[in-house]
């Protein structure tokens, strides 16, 4: 038997592993959750070609997505400074297989990041001529991982998600919302999960986890990763609560934003960015200009950070606005839920999850 079967808590088609093993995460207000396929690492599984690859090559030798790893570093830096803890609540989802395991764990090792746990997919036994279309289907899998990482934590926990645009994970947070507050009655999530292909164990398992989860909504932000260059103006339907984002450096202003960063962290992502891969500061100001045309950085954000981004090369110092930034109408505490000129809601009562409309 591999050596991952003794280390791991096989659930069906989740395989998860747990490497800090106390009881903070009870604890824990807030807590991070990334996919790792696309969102964190360039991870190419979708052929099989792309699966092999990914599992034969080396923990050095994988990818990251631009700017990821000063971006998770930085957050565990400010999540250390403003909870005065020392172990970093994040967790890591990929459907890469858990023969992969030790290698993922690896890398993010060598990042700097020490995860709580990583949940991993079954996916070598869909290698069979009848499952092979189980290897992309990840709604099943991933709420499955994401309930039964939420039985782990606080009855009041905030979580924080990312995820990509190749992988429905959008979909997936938002019904992990639904389902955890009830707003779907379960004949609608039942409808709706069988359109995203998830099969008749998942849905057993997945209602049977509904029963044992708070009903209380988890979900304070969902980030995606435009890693497949979707129209930013689709993710509108789900709500502001979702940030779509053109790379790291937009995710760090949002986070300095909402208070999650602060400008040494945000500058850290912005030289990693520029540094490491090569950006420019012509990208990173076309980044910036968009999330105020989306009327998602405030005014105050603007004045506090703009002037310390020019003065640390990391925008040219003439960079002008091409609109002006709208001001904040509603906040709590450090969080910012609206700007002057936003209509859509926080977190809508209910999503069209089955018409792909923008």
């Amino acid at each position: 038997m591999s050596d991952w079967h003794n280390r791991a808590q096989i659930n069906h088609d989740v395989i998860s592993f747990e490497y800090i093993k106390t009881i903070k995460e009870q604890s824990a207000e807030e807590v991070y959750v990334w996919d790792l396929d696309k969102t964190y690492l360039d991870t190419k599984f979708e052929s099989l070609r792309g699966l092999f690859r990914t599992i034969v090559e080396k923990a050095i030798q994988k990818q990251n997505v631009p700017g990821t790893a000063a971006l998770v570093r930085s957050l565990q830096d400010s999540w250390q400074q403003r909870f005065e803890q020392t172990e970093f609540p994040i967790f890591f989802i990929t459907a890469s297989p858990p023969q992969m395991e030790r290698k993922i764990i690896e890398k993010l090792n060598i990042d700097g990041v020490q995860p709580i746990g990583i949940y991993c997919k079954d996916n070598l036994h869909n290698l069979r001529p009848k499952r092979l279309w189980r290897l992309t289907k990840q709604v099943g899998y991933k709420l499955q991982a994401l309930m039964q990482m939420r039985l782990l934590l606080y009855e009041d926990v905030r979580q924080i998600l990312w995820g990509d645009d190749s992988e429905s994970d959008v979909i997936i947070y938002c019904l992990y919302s639904d389902i955890c507050t009830r707003r779907l009655s379960q004949g609608e999530l039942e409808k709706t999960l069988k359109a995203f292909h998830v099969t008749g164990q998942q849905l057993q398992t997945i209602f049977e986890l509904q029963e044992q989860v708070p009903k209380q909504d988890p979900v304070e932000k969902i980030y995606i990763n435009l890693a497949e260059d979707t129209d930013s103006e689709y993710y509108l339907k789900f709500g502001r609560r979702t940030l779509p984002t053109f790379n790291t450096f937009q995710a760090a202003l949002d986070l300095f934003q909402d208070g999650r960063l602060n400008d040494d962290h945000v500058i850290s992502v912005a030289q990693d960015l520029k540094i490491t891969f090569g950006f420019s500061s012509e990208e990173l100001e076309k980044s910036f200009d968009d999330l105020v045309r989306r009327k998602s950085l405030a005014e105050a954000s603007v004045a506090q950070i703009l002037p310390r981004l020019k003065a640390e090369g990391i925008l040219n110092p003439h960079f002008e606005l091409s609109l002006t930034p709208k001001v904040i109408v509603e906040q709590v505490g450090d969080r910012v839920y609206g700007l002057e000129g936003n209509f859509e809601p926080w977190v809508p009562e209910r999503i069209d999850y089955l018409h792909n409309y923008r």
